[in-house]
């Protein structure tokens, strides 16, 4: 069964920075797309960033590019999100997800889905 677990969420205050992990149960990491993405109470969940299965090819959402970073930990069987500078407005739920085609940003494109992590960015 394949499952996927975040962590790494939860309260910072605006500029800070938070780094989210995805790890994997029953499965490599590597022979998948990656994505991050988000759901904020009463809107639609939303593509973040995702990370293609070599790690070469990587992309974000136009809200969060040069403050976020996508990246494997291969040694860990990881996918991490590193968040720089927070806004309130990226409070929402986190989820990573895979799958086996190439990465994209559309959630619907993805089957397999973590139960997501909470961030909160306030002061």
């Amino acid at each position: 069964q394949l499952q996927l677990v975040e962590s790494g969420g939860g309260l910072v205050q605006p500029g800070g920075s938070l780094r989210l992990s995805c790890a994997a149960s029953g499965f490599t990491l590597d022979y998948y797309a990656i994505g991050w993405f988000r759901q904020a109470p009463g809107k639609e969940r939303e593509g973040v960033a995702c990370i293609s299965r070599s790690g070469g090819n990587t992309k974000y959402a136009d809200s969060v590019k040069g403050r976020f970073t996508i990246s494997r930990d291969t040694a860990k069987n990881t996918v991490n999100l590193q968040m720089n500078s927070l806004k309130p407005e990226d409070t929402a739920v986190y989820y990573c997800a895979a799958r086996t085609a190439n990465w994209d940003l559309d959630p619907s494109k993805y089957f397999y889905w973590g139960q997501g992590t909470q961030v909160t960015v306030s002061s």
